[in-house]
């Protein structure tokens, strides 16, 4: 079974934030997936279901960020799981806006929730880190976070969330790169082709004709004319 932790700040004041892309991941995999409906567990909202036969456990702490930790604690004992049973999604201003990268161990790069989650389970669990872009300066990072995405924003976020929930059984099942598969394919689709022609030839570099070729600009002469040629 696995644990799959999305982080973020409860209430509605900050349902918008960058800081809770990880919240609305896990929304997008519930409705996607049939997952049961949200219960008040473990210092968080809790919903569960299954990718298959393989049954996960969604957990959004509501102990706010940087008390991440104590909730995911407390699942993890609840469920009985190891720290490589718990995958968590969140944030990640060092990654540009729409991209995604999954990592295991290591550390929390002054983010307040992974912190709290170090300091109560230890680096060892996967990460999936969600790119929202860079202020520019440390000093602007607390507010760059706590502010909603702009409109802007809204057309790379839905695909990454459409992304993440179509490669949640992957994550689930601990095939990463089947997992960033699903989700390059929703941010960066294959472009299908448009028209009944295919794509144009490259031109053929001009070349001297031999003598038994023809070309489009000389028309091929007939045997008359290369008899009397013959005797020029």
């Amino acid at each position: 079974m696995k644990l799959i932790v999305g982080l973020g700040n409860p209430g509605a004041k900050y349902a918008r934030n960058r800081h809770n892309i990880g919240f609305m991941a896990l929304d997008r995999i519930a409705s996607d997936h049939g997952f049961g409906p949200w219960k008040g567990k473990h210092q968080g909202s809790i919903s569960e279901g299954r990718f298959g036969s393989a049954r996960a456990v969604l957990l959004k702490p509501e102990t706010f960020m940087n008390l991440s930790g104590q909730s995911v604690q407390a699942a993890m004992r609840f469920y009985k799981l190891e720290p490589a049973d718990v995958v968590v999604l969140h944030d990640e201003i060092d990654l540009a806006p729409a991209k995604v990268k999954c990592k295991t161990g290591g550390g929390h790069a002054g983010h307040n929730g992974l912190r709290s989650i170090h300091a109560h389970i230890g680096p060892d669990y996967d990460r999936v880190r969600l790119g929202v872009g860079h202020p520019g300066h440390k000093d602007a990072v607390p507010g760059f976070v706590l502010r909603d995405f702009p409109k802007a924003d809204e057309v790379w976020l839905d695909d990454v969330l459409r992304g993440i929930s179509d490669g949640a059984a992957d994550l689930a099942g601990g095939d990463t790169s089947k997992f960033l598969n699903a989700v390059a394919m929703r941010v960066n689709p294959p472009r299908s082709g448009t028209g009944a022609k295919g794509p144009k030839p490259a031109p053929k570099p001009a070349t001297s004709a031999k003598p038994d070729e023809t070309s489009a600009a000389e028309p091929e002469k007939s045997p008359m004319q290369k008899l009397m040629e013959r005797f020029k």
